[in-house]
């Protein structure tokens, strides 16, 4: 039994006794809760044979065991091509997914690392991180035809550019002082120097502008393809529509009225209905600019953001939160984290360093500049639609996303207005 589970009687506790007997990971010595988001639970486990993360895929959306074997399956054949990812232990069974009292768990090894914003990446690093998701994708690629069939991808390293600092990531972290924390900005909040390789918590600013690359809590939208198409073959994906302006009226409506019932009105309030009348008039202005579907689909991550990816040091060491593993808009994946990684505290996007990650990105997938350009497009319209923040304080009465919208909503302004120079610094 666990010498100790802290908190001690922490609610939804796992069943640590009937879990670690499916694995070769020691007897637990202490297990604690980390941050919870919406849709999984994690615990960080000391056992007598080390230190792990327990995942607890609770969410139903996300939760099918099948599902999370086939996300599991694609990290271990990234991890051998030498993508920095944490794939799961496998139990005396060998199976990765571990189902006990209807639920299901995995056991990750615990990753040393920190999370970094772009205003903490030098000019080098972003183009290090755009190489780094121009690989996860091309690399998609290869892994998922061989999960259908086809032939098993290279040997690890074969398909990772050179200076991208990555290798085998799951190598022991080498023994030092603790990293200084950078400096943090509103945007890059620091909680500590160790993360685990799945921890889907609730997200800090900044990790979520507004837009369908928003944080893994919300659920997918409909008719997209990773809603209905999980883990299917790209080709077998259609494009989804891009989101029409009447409905956004409608909407915009409801929200104002909801806006007003709310006594006594703050400051909150009153910078809602400045978004949400500007945003009205900017959707009027520019209503023929709706794209009419999205772009070439292929397999992505589906959540790539600062809280989705660990540092050791100045290097990538791993990629987490695999739960929306899909068919997607490559391109479309690559805009929206870097509005994520690049958005300043004032709402504006660092378009140098933008500049930077997009050109690597674009040699590491094999994108086009009019493929990047035409992503842009696309996801600043999704921008100017979407209003998942105040719908989540409005309708759900869920503050959590609040200190993030006065970046987020001045974004989709800025990005109007600068449109051309967003364009530019991901098609040059």
């Amino acid at each position: 039994m666990p010498r100790s589970c802290v908190p001690p009687l922490v609610l939804n506790a796992p069943p640590l006794g009937a879990l670690l007997r499916r694995y070769a990971a020691g007897t637990a010595l202490t297990c604690e809760p980390v941050d919870e988001g919406l849709l999984n639970r994690g615990y960080r486990l000391r056992t007598t044979r080390g230190r792990y993360f327990l995942k607890h895929h609770f969410d139903p959306d996300t939760a099918d065991p099948a599902s999370i074997a086939r996300q599991h399956r694609a990290t271990e054949r990234l991890a051998d091509l030498g993508v920095p990812v944490a794939p799961p232990l496998p139990g005396h069974d060998g199976r990765t997914v571990a189902v006990v009292g209807g639920h299901a768990y995995a056991l990750h090894p615990w990753i040393e690392g920190r999370h970094r914003h772009g205003a903490q990446l030098t000019p080098g690093q972003c183009g290090r991180l755009g190489a780094l998701l121009g690989v996860v994708h091309a690399s998609l690629e290869q892994v998922m035809r061989a999960a259908h069939g086809e032939l098993l991808p290279p040997a690890r390293g074969g398909h990772v550019p050179r200076g991208l600092g990555v290798g085998p990531p799951l190598d022991p972290p080498p023994t030092r002082e603790p990293e200084t924390a950078p400096e943090t900005t509103p945007h890059a909040p620091e909680r500590g120097s160790e993360r685990d390789p799945g921890c889907d918590r609730g997200r800090g600013p900044g990790c979520a502008p507004e837009g369908r690359g928003g944080p893994p809590e919300r659920p997918a939208r409909a008719g997209h393809p990773t809603a209905a198409r999980r883990g299917t073959p790209a080709v077998a994906a259609d494009p989804a529509p891009s989101p029409d302006p009447a409905d956004t009226f409608v909407l915009i409506d409801d929200l104002l009225a909801r806006v007003r019932r709310h006594h006594p009105a703050d400051s909150f309030d009153e910078l809602a209905r400045h978004r949400l009348l500007e945003r009205r008039a900017l959707l009027e202005r520019h209503a023929d600019r709706r794209p009419p579907h999205s772009g070439p689909v292929g397999w992505v991550h589906g959540d790539f953001h600062p809280f989705n990816l660990l540092y050791r040091g100045d290097a990538p060491a791993a990629i987490v939160d695999w739960d929306r593993l899909g068919v997607q808009p490559r391109a479309e994946e690559a805009v929206r984290a870097a509005a994520i990684f690049f958005v300043r505290p004032d709402g504006t996007l660092d378009l140098p360093k933008a500049r930077q990650y997009a050109r690597a990105y674009r040699r590491a997938a094999g994108a086009t500049p009019s493929e990047l350009a035409a992503a842009v497009h696309r996801v600043w319209w999704e921008r100017l639609n979407d209003f998942w923040m105040l719908r989540w304080h409005y309708e759900r009465g869920d503050t959590r996303a609040d200190s993030q919208f006065p970046a987020a909503s001045a974004l989709a302004v800025w990005w109007t207005r600068e449109y051309d120079a967003v364009c530019g610094a991901f098609a040059d």
